[in-house]
């Protein structure tokens, strides 16, 4: 087997990823980063046949690049691209057994995501609405923190997504998938006031450039932006006002499900993250309140 054999099964594994698995362009192109990676590892080390590669040769590579520097959570990314491509090789008849059984990546230390408190959402999305600008500013900050949304579902949404006798918004996750999702009635409110302003210049909520959908960089810095004019000090982009939707859903209501579907979560193993972080808050009041739990002050002299 050459190496083009190798780059076509590389080629056939992504068209797969991409047609019938309708992986997002964000996905794909991390993808094909770490198949490009597994081939010049290949080429280096002469390993030019499938069932030449062993569980061996992935450990030491991904164990050079722990040494050279890359962070246990890039390497987890790695050997997950690796190991669906070999599970696709499997499929085909190119490997009798992936490689990649047994593998495992450095664990990453687990760091809870940051999150605004109820204050700091309230004063980072009541934009004074003056223009149009800040009129779609407002809809878009409101519509983060009420719907928990990716920035990626942001970007995509249409005008007839929205359901607003219903309270409801249609929104396209990951691998297409669609789930509806409840809008507050704030948010509402501030959707009603940029429709009336845009006066439906194009089919996209938040238009971008020749009426197309916004870009996602637009989004960062406009978020970016608008935390420094309101005074938010905390380092402000889209998957923080997720994160603050959901841990103030949890912490309200303790229904991890709900969230887990107002997410989009496929595993609530991910969702799960957010009763650590409701942990947290319970542990501050605790310490703070109960009588056995707070620090005996010093005896005065």
């Amino acid at each position: 087997m050459t190496l083009a054999l190798l780059q076509a099964d590389r080629d056939s594994f992504l068209a797969r990823q991409r047609d019938q698995r309708r992986a997002s362009p964000h996905t794909l192109a991390a993808y094909q980063r770490e198949c490009a990676e597994l081939l010049a590892q290949m080429e280096a080390a002469a390993v030019v046949e499938w069932s030449a590669l062993q569980a061996a040769h992935l450990r030491r590579w991904l164990a050079d690049a722990h040494r050279r520097g890359l962070a246990a959570k890039s390497l987890q990314r790695r050997l997950s691209a690796w190991r669906s491509w070999f599970d696709y090789l499997v499929e085909i008849g190119r490997l009798r057994v992936s490689p990649a059984l047994g593998v495992r990546a450095p664990k990453a230390a687990r760091r809870l995501p940051q999150v605004l408190d109820a204050d700091e959402a309230r004063q980072l999305v009541e934009l004074n609405v003056e223009d149009d600008q800040s009129a779609a500013d407002r809809a878009m900050l409101e519509l983060f923190y009420s719907s928990g949304l990716r920035l990626s579902e942001l970007c995509a949404l249409r005008w007839a997504d929205l359901d607003a006798r219903e309270a409801e918004l249609r929104v396209v996750g990951k691998g297409r998938k669609v789930r509806i999702v409840p809008v507050g009635r704030r948010a509402l409110e501030a959707l009603q006031a940029w429709a009336e302003r845009c006066h439906q210049r194009s089919d996209y909520m938040f238009p971008g450039r020749q009426s197309g959908p916004i870009s996602a960089r637009t989004v960062q810095r406009r978020l970016k932006l608008l935390a420094q004019q309101q005074g938010v000090w905390k380092r402000v982009h889209p998957h923080l006002l997720r994160h603050s939707c959901a841990s103030h859903l949890l912490e309200s209501s303790g229904e991890l499900r709900a969230v887990q579907e107002l997410l989009g979560h496929a595993d609530i193993g991910t969702t799960q993250i957010y009763t650590h972080l409701d942990f947290q808050h319970l542990a501050k009041v605790y310490d703070a309140a109960h009588p056995r739990a707070r620090r005996k002050t010093e005896p005065r002299d």
